[in-house]
Formats: structure tokens, C-alpha cells, sequence
């Protein structure tokens, strides 16, 4: 993040999704950039997404807390549209990340040209399949012109990716010069990561490679010409990861403990920090 090569380490935790795994989080010792130490060579990461259980995948799984997960994610398609609706100049849009393409279908549905990049090849079938979306497996094969979209999103994604400021220098090339860049990221300044600590579901050891405090997102942002012109919490967020939290601390659900922490989290971000366990950065590129 600032060329640092001082680092030291944070956290140890281990893979609770999956593989139960060690892993470590190391903390710049010049600007506080947390990030995952040693990550999992890229050629070797998708057997970490490998889970009936990985939900945004997923849409046969049908427990409760894929249900919840659904019932959720369903609501957030909604408030995610209208915020694209808010700051959409042109109705052309890129979801990177898309998954099974639930988003781009709602937006399609309101009129909007509309595209994915999605990795994962069974998401990528089903909204190419079930809701006849044109999705990518990356932004190389995709091979889009220059200031295609009017907006581009990321929801949990920039987390996830490898190659960070190639894909940025990429979308930046790809968005048009008035067009709005939308990104939501796991916060782990928040009052949950805080109390879970290890335990904490946000960081998704190791599918998770960064983990972004605003101050982070800003500076990298504007190292590649863009601006944050507004962030907005995710609410929900807090309830989903204080259950996952819950269940990697006691191997199994407490869901009345995990309402109780995400809403004290989402209170005391309320109550002046800001900081809610999960943010979304709306930003613009810088006028050179």
C-alpha cells in the first residue's frame, strides 16, 4: 500500500470456514495496511472457495442461514439498486463479482445495460443460463473498450483479488470519466471485528488477501485517480458475520448473542464512529 517493506504480525487465525488452516495477519509498521501473510498462491486459492457452504455460490444450500442469507441478499439487491440508481449518469454497468447475477438481473430489469466478471464457473453459468447475463470469467478475457460503463461495482470482491493495482489501473481505463466506481468492504475497524478478534468472520481467512480500514481505501484510491466522494454502511452485514463469528468461537449458532453484538455494533457505529462492519465507498475519478 506505501512501499513499506516493515511489517509485523497482528493476528494469528486460522481458515474456520473451511480448511482449518493456520494463517496470519501482518500489520504494516508504516501505515497500519492489514493484510494476509503468507496468501495461498493464486493457482492454489480455489480449493479454498470448494464448499457447498460458501453461500454467495450457492443457490441450493437450505439451511437456515443460507435461507436468512437469501432473505437478506434479496432486500440488499433492492437497496443496491437504488443506490446505483442515485449516482448513475449512464445506464451501463459492469458487476465484478457478480456471482449468480441476481443484481445485474434487478438492474436489467430496470433498464440498464448490463454486464459481470465472475470466476467461479457454476455462479457464472447460472446468470449466464438462468438469467441470460453476458458474464466474464475475468477482465482480460473480457477485453472491454475504454470508457465502456458508467458504473462500475464491487461488492466484497476488491478483498479477494490478487492483482490489486493492475485491476484497478483496468477499471479505471474501462470507466467512463464521469462515472461512478461503487466498492463494499468488510471494516475491520468495527466494533465486531474488534470484540471477535480472530474469531472474527469478516477477515475469511485466507479467501480474504487484504483487509481495508477507510483510510486505506482513500489513499490507494487516490493513488490510482480517484476520489471518495461518500461511504454508507451496510447494516446488515454485522448480523451475518456476528453469526458466522459465533459459530467459528462455540462450533455452532448462538443467534440471540450474535443479534445482540451486531446490533451494539451497529449502535455504537451509529452513535458517532462510523464505523460499521461492513462499508461501501462511492467514488469518482479525479479530474486531471
Amino acid at each position: 500500500m506505501c512501499k513499506s517493506t516493515k511489517f509485523s504480525s497482528k493476528i494469528d487465525s486460522f481458515d474456520y470456514f473451511l480448511s482449518k488452516e493456520p494463517f496470519n495477519i501482518a500489520k504494516c509498521d508504516s501505515c497500519g495496511f492489514l493484510f494476509t501473510n503468507p496468501r495461498p498462491f493464486q493457482e492454489n486459492a480455489s480449493k479454498y472457495y470448494e464448499s457447498e457452504e460458501y453461500l454467495s455460490h450457492n443457490q441450493n444450500n437450505q439451511g437456515l442461514l443460507s435461507q436468512l442469507y437469501k432473505l437478506v441478499r434479496n432486500y440488499n439487491v433492492k437497496q443496491k439498486s437504488r443506490l446505483i440508481q442515485k449516482y448513475a449518469g449512464e445506464k451501463t454497468i459492469l458487476d465484478i463479482g457478480c456471482g449468480t447475477g441476481e443484481f445485474l438481473n434487478e438492474l436489467k430489469n430496470r433498464d440498464f445495460q448490463v454486464q459481470g466478471i465472475e470466476v467461479n464457473s457454476s455462479a457464472r453459468n447460472f446468470a449466464r443460463n438462468f438469467h441470460k447475463l453476458e458474464v466474464y470469467r475475468d477482465l482480460n478475457t473480457a477485453n472491454f473498450n475504454p470508457d465502456s460503463f458508467g458504473v462500475i461495482t464491487m461488492w466484497h470482491v476488491l478483498e479477494h483479488v490478487y492483482h490489486l493495482h493492475e485491476t484497478i489501473n483496468e477499471i479505471k481505463r474501462i470507466l467512463k470519466d464521469n462515472g461512478t466506481l461503487i466498492v463494499a468492504l468488510p471494516n475491520p475497524e468495527s466494533y465486531d471485528a474488534n470484540l471477535y478478534g480472530k474469531f472474527w468472520a469478516g477477515y475469511d481467512l485466507p479467501r480474504h488477501i487484504y483487509h481495508f480500514s477507510s483510510s486505506n481505501v482513500k489513499n490507494l484510491f487516490n493513488a490510482h485517480g480517484f476520489k471518495v466522494i461518500n461511504i454508507k454502511p451496510m447494516y446488515f452485514d454485522a448480523y451475518y458475520v456476528s453469526l458466522l463469528s459465533e459459530k467459528y468461537i462455540a462450533g455452532h449458532m448462538n443467534y440471540f448473542k450474535a443479534f445482540y453484538r451486531a446490533s451494539l455494533s451497529n449502535f455504537k457505529a451509529m452513535g458517532g464512529s462510523r464505523n460499521y462492519s461492513s462499508l461501501i465507498y462511492i467514488l469518482k475519478p479525479q479530474k486531471t
